[in-house]
């Protein structure tokens, strides 16, 4: 994966192109395949039709809806003849891309979230058809962005998608949740939000950093008796926190699944 071809650079695909740049790699070691992109960042290559490409790149980065597989696939048989095809198509399986591009040299899903521009995204990596050493240099690449990890089963693929690329949305529904309770008890709300943001910031910060897990973690902001607790006992009352966001994450899994199904 020495020059990427993305095709499609919304708001994911950009993302990542942002971090790659961010993380020193050259321009030059990207393309970019979009009609409606109105510019490409500095020294990345920007196509509008497949039949401009020149063939120079050895893989592929799938980032437009997976609901456009089935219109887009058939145009794009030239660019993934031979090469490996990467999708950041939410629901769609190695078996469908397998399908949709047989003359693809391998096929690997992905998924990341929109931290990727910071650096800072988990990267969910699946694959068929990589030798050991195009692995290396796949897991290298996505690794740029942030922590990547092959998942070897794909049967998973779906629920990993939904807690590590679906889930920043969910935490940003919390923080706005938090100040939003706030503000209805009589905080203004640009304090609210302020404090709401630094507070899940160092909170997520001491975690990552921390060698105990983060239910230990609560435990010791939460004196016996004390103010914390008090609330702790809310959140924990018939485990409800934790059935939400089963719930959640169930009914975000299950989209992938229809996803898959609709392609």
């Amino acid at each position: 994966m020495n020059h990427l071809l993305i095709i499609g650079c919304g708001n994911m695909g950009g993302a990542m192109l942002a971090g790659w740049l961010a993380a020193g790699e050259p321009p030059a070691r990207f393309a970019v395949l979009d009609p409606a992109l109105p510019e490409a960042p500095a020294g990345v290559t920007l196509y509008r039709d497949a039949s401009e490409v020149p063939g120079t790149h050895d893989a592929v980065l799938l980032g437009f809806k997976p609901q456009q597989l089935g219109a887009l696939g058939p145009g794009l048989q030239g660019v993934t003849a031979g090469v490996a095809v990467c999708s950041l198509l939410a629901g769609i399986t190695l078996g469908q891309l397998a399908a949709a591009f047989p003359t693809a040299a391998a096929h690997v899903r992905v998924m990341p979230n929109l931290a990727v521009r910071i650096r800072k995204s988990p990267v969910i990596l699946s694959e068929r058809g990589l030798d050991a050493g195009e692995r290396d240099v796949a897991f290298a690449l996505f690794d740029a962005l942030g922590s990547a990890v092959w998942l070897e089963d794909e049967a998973l693929f779906d629920l990993v998608t939904a807690l590590a690329g679906s889930g920043p949305g969910f935490v940003y529904r919390f923080i706005d949740a938090l100040a939003g309770a706030a503000i209805d008890l009589g905080l203004d709300q640009s304090s609210a939000n302020a404090l709401a943001l630094a507070t899940v910031e160092g909170a997520a910060a001491l975690a990552a950093a921390s060698d105990v897990g983060p239910a230990i973690l609560a435990d010791r902001v939460a004196s016996p008796g004390g103010m914390t607790r008090e609330g702790l006992n809310v959140l924990d009352e018939g485990d409800a926190l934790r059935r939400l966001l089963t719930a959640t994450l169930a009914a975000t899994r299950d989209k992938g699944a229809a996803l898959s199904g609709a392609a």
